[in-house]
């Protein structure tokens, strides 16, 4: 499998679900964490599920190829 590059995320992204996560630990679990635990947790999500959807999206990428090459087959003149 092939190493792949850290996703970066933008910066008033990564601020924003920041502010997302703090968010949902009050109002989900009652429980106050700070920056630093929110900005851990962005990251260990980040790492483990950015593979994951951007693996998605590109067998969506593949099908969409396919089918709009299936497609083209109506186009040939007889």
């Amino acid at each position: 499998m092939p190493k792949y590059k850290k996703l970066e995320l933008e910066k008033e992204f990564q601020d924003e679900a920041i502010k997302d996560i703090k968010k949902f630990f009050w109002n989900e679990r009652d429980e106050e964490i700070g920056d630093l635990a929110a900005i851990l947790l962005l990251d260990f999500f980040a790492d483990k599920l950015a593979p994951v959807f951007y693996n998605h999206g590109i067998k969506d990428a593949i099908a969409f190829l396919n089918e709009t090459a299936d497609d083209m087959y109506g186009l040939e003149i007889l």
